[in-house]
């Protein structure tokens, strides 16, 4: 995963968040897979279906049974589990910003969760 920081501050208070919360927040793969591809962008910005893409290949190369089934729909389900699930739990959190207009999500750096989230990929990907 990538070493440099950004320059990008969070909306939300810089507090660090809880082990409890990191570790909800990481318990999801689909919600791993797409911070994953977050942390890697270097600006920290994507749009959904960018991330849509990102997690229907993470799931493809860990051959995950669960996501057997029509590209199709099982991107359309991914992406809806995204819009309406896993990105409004980090919005909450305060990890990133989903403009539902624009429909791009901006990740916030926080290093608590990256410490976790590098040694997941590293688990899970490696």
């Amino acid at each position: 995963m990538r070493e440099r920081e950004r320059g990008s501050k969070p909306i939300t208070d810089e507090t660090t968040p809880s082990l409890d919360l990191v570790f909800d927040l990481l318990s999801n793969r689909r919600r791993r897979y797409a911070l994953y591809y977050l942390y890697e962008q270097p600006d920290g910005v994507a749009t959904v279906d960018e991330l849509t893409d990102s997690v229907v290949t993470f799931e493809h190369r860990t051959a995950d049974s669960e996501t057997e089934g029509a590209p199709d729909v099982r991107r359309e389900t991914i992406q809806t589990e995204l819009q309406h699930i896993h990105l409004p739990k980090l919005a909450d959190a305060g990890m990133l910003e989903h403009d539902q207009r624009s429909d791009t999500v901006r990740y916030w750096t926080q290093p608590s969760l990256e410490e976790w989230l590098e040694h997941a990929h590293h688990k899970e990907l490696s």
